[in-house]
């Protein structure tokens, strides 16, 4: 029976410390999760139609933030970084066939048309991890890889395309992972490499959420700031 005992309180101390452990791990990364999954604390939105309200566009139902897709726009943090560590975790609604939808990166400066100057990360069904430069953004890439085209009044725009498509079907979870490091960011989709921009300017701005077309869900949106302050 003293052993029985004493195994149980071994458990439960071990238990204990992986749990300080894992408490002292987040302290550390400094991560700050900009979707609380209770309600959008922390976030102010741009639509191209001003008659309607954030909320007809976005809400939490189920600890998970649901943009429908239309009107064209944006969410973006109220805070503002320059180089980190972004995770967002998606999926198209089930039952869809998907849609378009980017993560907005460095967003500075007032809405020019639907879109700021940034850089985006693309979520688009069949293209999630394409690098665009917006109104001016500037990003290159390995040779023959960095497209440039002229998009109306989207003035120039820099594209470095994705290596290859690791994204799951509609309806299944995604995981995006975006490190801004200087003039560096690169793209990990479900855990593996997909793209890698360079050139990229360092400005600080704020993050970014689209609204584009098609119902998308997202159950993650955490940051961890790479610059020492």
């Amino acid at each position: 029976m003293r052993r029985i005992v004493s195994l149980f309180l071994l458990a439960t101390l071990v238990v204990s410390l992986g749990s300080v452990a894992m408490a002292a791990d987040a302290k550390k990364d400094r991560g700050i999760d900009l979707f609380n999954g209770k309600d959008l604390k922390g976030w102010s939105h741009f639509l191209v139609d001003k008659d309607v309200k954030m909320e007809d566009v976005w809400s939490v139902k189920d600890g998970l933030l649901v943009c429908k897709g239309e009107p064209v726009g944006y969410i973006q943090s109220d805070k503002e970084f320059k180089n980190f560590k972004l995770v967002v975790v998606w999926r198209w609604a089930p039952g869809s066939k998907g849609g378009n939808n980017g993560i907005l990166l460095r967003i500075t400066g007032e809405s020019q048309s639907f879109l700021p100057k940034c850089c985006e990360c693309q979520l688009k069904t069949g293209s999630a991890g394409d690098l665009y430069g917006f109104y001016g953004y500037k990003i290159t890439g390995p040779e023959g890889r960095l497209k440039v085209s002229q998009a109306g009044a989207l003035g120039t725009i820099n594209a470095v395309p994705k290596l290859e498509m690791v994204e799951k079907k509609p309806g299944q979870w995604n995981r995006a992972e975006v490190t801004a490091t200087d003039g560096t960011i690169t793209v990990k989709i479900n855990g593996k490499d997909v793209n890698k921009a360079t050139g990229c300017e360092l400005l600080k701005g704020k993050i970014g959420l689209q609204s584009e077309g098609g119902e998308i869900h997202f159950r993650r949106v955490r940051i961890i700031p790479l610059d020492k302050e």
